[in-house]
């Protein structure tokens, strides 16, 4: 079970991966339903829940698109988003679980992608988010 993220639990995971990469501003982990899971230190939990959502509909699209390739649908791994001011990077962390990272335009995305898909790969187990069950009311 993830913990709650009022206690952030997994936070420092995320601050410890983008200690390594200059420029790198903040992450977060979240369900593929758009539940905040963690934040990173420099993102409030007031900024990162909303983002957290938005991206879960950004990462249903990329996923829903990729079965457009020429070869056939091969899988979505990961997204880059490039902003004026930035970039975001979005990828798979598990079964239900996102993670995404936000970067200023000075970055090296090679080294930010290393460290992200190192940590996937360290810790995928922590990085995931069941399903959850029903929790309605019953008929």
């Amino acid at each position: 079970m993830m913990p709650a993220v009022t206690d952030n639990a997994l936070g420092w995971m995320l601050d410890q991966a983008l200690q390594g990469v200059p420029h790198a501003l903040d992450a977060i982990l979240f369900s593929t339903d758009g539940l905040l899971i963690a934040h990173s230190a420099g993102l409030g939990r007031d900024d990162a829940e909303p983002l957290a959502a938005g991206l879960s509909a950004s990462a249903a699209l990329a996923r829903q698109n990729s079965g457009t390739l020429a070869d056939g649908p091969r899988g979505w791994r990961q997204s880059i988003d490039e902003y004026e001011g930035g970039y975001r990077l979005l990828m798979a962390a598990g079964p239900g679980a996102m993670l995404a990272a936000t970067a200023s335009t000075r970055v090296n995305l090679g080294e930010l992608t290393y460290q992200l898909q190192k940590l996937v790969q360290r810790v995928g187990k922590e990085l995931t988010s069941p399903p959850r069950q029903d929790t309605g009311s019953p008929s």
